[in-house]
């Protein structure tokens, strides 16, 4: 980025290159060697050095002892804050979604090689799917992992299967990558993603990756499978892709104001 690109959007150009620093740290997974981070970010070595020292000064960054660097623990609580602000924006449409299928509502995030639940709303039926806000679960095994990862390139998929493995949560989970790969590939060509018990038996899950949000986000609608049939797809896909995109358009009409 030139310095008369950031001064015509009127933008601080350090700023900017600070959180350019920031987001390629958190694309590569835990951490990168200086070098690295320079080659990727394709500023002078001195500049990066520069940002990076300031960067660790404020906690925003770390050094691990082979000098690699990696995101800092002071992050942690603007990412609470700003999940906290996302459950917020999307309640009422999560709402709208559970009196339309009378369904639970949920959206998630990703943290780390994880999905976070950052909001949910239950379904008013006794026998209801409840999911604690901010539990963590596996992005192979769920319906909101899944199309948290249909946003990711394959070998960033691949990368993160290797890292994370792949647990047996149920009987029917993904335990392979080619038999996830091949779900993935399916869900971006329908256009949703499903969780058939393979979180837990007996749910199934329809999930949708939310367009245009600040960090890679997905909603869900799930419920017991003796209510929420394949067949509702037909109906509980189109409004979880209608609710989606709304919710990208909020988040990009705040990223705009």
């Amino acid at each position: 980025m030139t310095e008369e690109t950031g001064a015509a959007r009127g933008g601080v150009q350090s700023v900017e290159r600070a959180f350019e620093l920031l987001e390629i740290l958190a694309a590569a997974g835990p951490a990168m060697a200086f070098g690295d981070l320079a080659a990727r970010a394709t500023l002078p070595q001195p500049t990066v050095h520069r940002l990076v020292r300031t960067l660790l000064d404020l906690g925003y960054v770390r050094q691990l002892p082979n000098r690699h660097y990696a995101l800092g623990p002071k992050l942690i609580r603007l990412g609470e804050s700003a999940a906290r602000l996302m459950g917020t924006w999307s309640r009422p449409h999560l709402t709208g979604l559970v009196e339309r299928t009378g369904e639970s509502a949920n959206m998630a995030v990703v943290d780390g090689d994880m999905a976070v639940y950052v909001a949910q709303v239950p379904s008013p039926h006794s026998m209801r799917m409840f999911t604690e806000v901010g539990r963590h679960v596996h992005l192979h095994s769920t319906g909101v992992g899944k199309a948290l990862l249909m946003q990711m390139p394959d070998d960033a998929i691949l990368a993160l299967l290797e890292r994370t493995g792949m647990p047996a949560v149920s009987a029917n989970t993904h335990t392979t990558a080619p038999s996830l790969m091949r779900d993935i590939e399916l869900s971006r060509v329908r256009g949703y993603a499903v969780d058939e018990g393979e979180q837990e038996i007996g749910v199934r899950c329809f999930a949708v990756p939310v367009p245009d949000a600040p960090t890679a986000t997905a909603i869900s609608v799930s419920g017991p499978g003796s209510r929420l049939s394949l067949s509702s797809a037909t109906t509980v896909t189109p409004l979880l892709k209608r609710v989606a995109r709304a919710l990208g358009a909020e988040y990009d009409g705040e990223a705009a104001g």
